[in-house]
């Protein structure tokens, strides 16, 4: 590409994910966003949604359909688990790069999907062409793909505590404990009892005990990455704040351990990772607020024997916007930070 950008659509705009993809793409120096769509919404200007848009990104909302004869490099989906599969299928034979953020092809399977997601799926296909887009671990496998599946906001965040110690096999892939809190706005743009303002502020609470589907997402990542059968205990935390995920993790060692031989696997494994830093402390989530780092901070706890792994992200950016663009960034050929070194906003 010489002179001039590569050519994106964002299919789902109204929501969160899609306002972030948004706003990163629209400041990304090798790109141009030719359409942005929302079937309930068609004909307003995307800043009638999006108000801190004026002036920056009026363009109008279009139907999905004005994608089908598009000539276009990427197209990114921000649109619900069993909406995506249909667009991927529909534009299956185009020659353009396609990243989906919902869940519609993360899994191994169609079986183990509609296990989890309690639905059929209508593009088994695409679970042979989808890869992982966790750029961290899978990012050659991006680099050659057409079809990405973005990873989850809370797989995110726990797949990438860990990962210096299952790729290593280093911890029994039995003792996994995983303990996730994360914004309101993973929940999604829509308003519902859960996430009602009396409902949420001055409270916390856990949910989806024992069943989320980010735990099959988590177990399938960790067991390739280690070559062996991960089995994960996933509790995930609603907090009262906007954005933001923290994970705590608990595992037991199978080797000997002490706290410099952990930080230093830590280090050696993320060495040439820009996004990740290793910290000296527990991170929080305004640490990282905004950006697309992920904060780790590994402990050794000597009196209990367990490695303990704290890890911050931002879930609307690097668990689902930022992410999706450093994926892009990787099918294109660019620069991995190319767009993406927003500086964490704290306070």
């Amino acid at each position: 590409m010489k002179g001039s950008k590569y050519k994106v659509a964002i299919v789902g705009a109204s929501g969160f994910t899609g306002s972030e993809l948004t706003r990163l793409l629209a400041g990304h120096p090798h790109v141009e966003i030719m359409h942005i769509t929302s079937e309930s919404h068609t004909g307003k200007p995307f800043s009638t949604l999006h108000p801190q848009f004026l002036k920056i990104v009026d363009k109008e909302l279009e139907s999905a359909s004005v994608i089908d004869n598009a000539d276009l490099d990427v197209i990114f989906l921000a649109l619900p688990h069993g909406v995506s599969m249909e667009f991927v299928k529909r534009w299956k034979d185009k020659k353009t790069k396609i990243i989906d953020l919902s869940g519609d092809f993360r899994l191994s399977t169609p079986e183990v999907y509609k296990s989890w997601y309690n639905m059929d799926h209508s593009y088994t296909d695409g679970f042979e062409k989808a890869i992982y887009g966790l750029p961290e671990l899978m990012g050659e496998k991006v680099k050659n793909s057409s079809l990405i599946a973005n990873p989850g906001c809370y797989p995110t965040a726990s797949i990438l505590s860990v990962a210096p110690l299952f790729a290593a096999n280093l911890v029994d892939p039995d003792s996994l404990i995983i303990d996730a809190k994360s914004g309101l706005t993973g929940a999604g743009i829509k308003a519902s009892a859960t996430t009602h303002f009396s409902n949420v502020n001055d409270n916390f609470k856990a949910y989806g005990i024992g069943i989320h589907r980010h735990t099959v997402e988590i177990e399938e990542q960790l067991s390739a990455l280690s070559g062996t059968t991960a089995t994960v205990q996933f509790t995930p935390h609603l907090i009262p704040a906007d954005r933001g995920i923290l994970v705590t993790s608990y595992s037991k060692p199978k080797v000997a351990m002490d706290s410099a031989k952990l930080k230093s696997i830590y280090e050696e494994f993320y060495k040439d990772k820009h996004f990740i830093r290793i910290r000296e402390t527990a991170p929080s989530i305004k640490d990282v607020r905004g950006s697309h780092y992920c904060d780790i901070f590994p402990f050794w706890d000597s009196r209990t024997k367990r490695i303990i792994s704290i890890a911050a992200i931002d879930n609307l950016l690097k668990g689902a916007a930022s992410e999706a663009v450093h994926n892009m960034n990787l099918m294109l050929g660019l620069d991995e930070q190319s767009g993406l070194n927003q500086i964490p906003l704290r306070p």
